[in-house]
C-alpha cells in the first residue's frame, strides 16, 4: 500500500505536467477592470504586501499545494521553498497523509524540507478533510506550519479507480480538527470550486479561511481518467464551478451573514492580471500551483524566479493603472462582470452592479 501511494503521487505529477488545464475556462477573462485614465501615485509608493494570520508576505501570492510524499519529490519542494523565501511568497505543501500513515522518515523529509529552507516563511500543512484530528495535528507539527489546509477532493476520489467512496461526517470532522489544532484552518477545494452554500456552512464550523480552488486549472478528474480511462465518466472532466465564479460565490456567502473568513482564490491562475482580478473582486491572497510547476519542471528554478519577477513588475504597473497604492484599496476598484460569469451571478442572486458601481476617489 505504501509503495502504491508513492507511485500514485509520482504519477500525479507526471500527469499534471502532461494534462492541459480545463476544459472549463476559469472565467478570469470575464472580469473586466474599469480603466481610469487620470492616474495618480508613483512607483515607489505601491505596496504589494499582505498579512496572513500575522505573517507578512511581500506579494499577495502563495505557492499552492502540489507535492511531497514520495522519494525524489523533496527536490521540487526545496526549489519551491527557495523561491518562496526569495520573493516573500506563502507556500502550501502537498497532502501529507502518506507520510503520516506510513511513518517513513524519507517521506517526511519531502515535506520538512519546505520549512528547513524557509524557516521564517508562511507555510501551510495539508491533509484531507476526512483524516483523524490527531493526524491533522501531526501534519502541522511535522513542518511547524503557520496554517493548515484541509482539502476537499470528492471529484478526484470518485474518478480515482482506488479512491474513497465514503464521505460521511466530513463537516463534523472539520469542526473537530478546528478545535484541536493550534493554527488557523483553511478548507480548500482541489479544482472544482466552492459554492456559497458550502462556504457558509464552513464558516459555521470554525474554519478561518477558505481556498476556492475553482475549475479551469489543474483538472484532477482528467488526471485520474488519463491514468485509468473509463469513457462513461468522461463528463466529469467538465464538472465544477469556474474559478472566478467560485470566488464570487464565496464572497456572496460572507456578505450574507456568515462569520468573517479569509478568502483565498485559486484555480487556473497563470498571470499577474488574473491575480489582480481576484484581488479586485475581494480575495485576500491568490494561489498558483500548476503554472509554477510547469515552469519549474520544464525550464528550471531560474526561469520560475524570472517569471515571478515579471509578475511583480506587472502587478505594480496595474496597481498604478488602478490608482491604488496597496492591496486593500483594490477592493474599491470598479469591475464589470460579463459572459457566463455574469449570467451565473444573475441566476444565483449575486448582485454584480455593486462591483461595477464601486466608488473610489480618483
Amino acid at each position: 500500500m505504501n509503495m502504491q501511494r508513492e507511485n500514485r503521487k509520482l504519477e500525479h505529477i507526471r500527469q499534471a505536467l502532461q494534462t492541459e488545464s480545463g476544459p472549463l475556462s476559469a472565467g478570469w477573462e470575464e472580469i473586466r477592470i474599469v480603466h481610469q485614465a487620470l492616474l495618480k501615485g508613483n512607483w515607489d509608493e505601491v505596496d504589494l504586501s499582505v498579512s496572513l494570520f500575522h505573517k507578512k508576505l511581500a506579494l499577495p501570492i502563495y505557492i499552492n499545494a502540489m507535492t511531497g510524499g514520495a522519494l525524489g519529490l523533496e527536490e521540487i519542494n526545496r526549489m519551491l521553498a527557495e523561491t518562496a523565501r526569495e520573493y516573500g511568497l506563502g507556500m502550501a505543501v502537498g497532502s501529507q497523509t502518506s507520510a503520516l500513515q506510513n511513518d517513513q522518515r524519507e517521506l517526511v523529509a519531502s515535506y520538512k524540507i519546505a520549512r528547513e529552507v524557509n524557516p521564517d516563511g508562511f507555510l501551510m500543512a495539508n491533509v484531507g478533510a476526512g483524516v483523524k484530528p490527531e493526524m491533522a495535528l501531526a501534519a502541522v507539527e511535522m513542518i511547524e506550519a503557520d496554517a493548515l489546509q484541509l482539502h476537499l477532493n470528492g471529484v478526484q476520489e470518485l474518478t480515482m479507480a482506488e479512491g474513497d467512496r465514503s464521505f460521511h461526517g466530513l463537516a463534523e470532522n472539520i469542526e473537530k480538527i478546528c478545535r484541536l489544532v493550534p493554527v488557523p484552518v483553511i478548507v480548500k477545494e482541489v479544482g472544482n470550486g466552492l459554492s456559497k452554500e458550502v462556504a457558509g456552512q464552513l464558516a459555521q464550523l470554525g474554519v478561518q479561511g477558505v481556498d476556492t480552488g475553482g475549475s479551469g486549472g489543474t483538472n484532477f478528474a482528467a488526471i485520474e481518467l488519463n491514468r485509468f480511462p473509463r469513457a462513461h465518466l468522461d463528463g466529469l472532466r467538465f464538472w465544477g464551478i469556474p474559478s472566478a465564479i467560485s470566488l464570487l460565490e464565496v464572497l456572496e456567502a460572507l456578505e450574507g451573514g456568515a462569520p468573517k473568513l479569509h478568502v483565498f482564490a485559486s484555480g487556473g491562475v497563470t498571470c499577474a492580471q488574473q491575480v489582480l482580478k481576484a484581488l479586485v473582486l475581494g480575495a485576500d491572497a491568490v494561489g498558483i500551483a500548476g503554472c509554477f510547476l510547469h515552469i519549474l519542471q520544464q525550464d528550471g528554478p531560474a526561469a520560475l524566479r524570472k517569471a515571478i519577477a515579471k509578475m511583480t513588475e506587472e502587478l505594480k504597473i496595474m496597481m498604478l493603472l488602478c490608482s491604488v497604492s496597496n492591496i486593500n484599496q483594490l477592493k474599491k476598484v470598479p469591475v464589470v462582470i460579463t459572459g457566463l460569469t455574469g449570467e451565473w451571478c444573475v441566476q444565483r442572486g449575486i448582485n454584480t452592479q455593486k462591483y461595477a458601481q464601486r466608488g473610489i476617489a480618483f
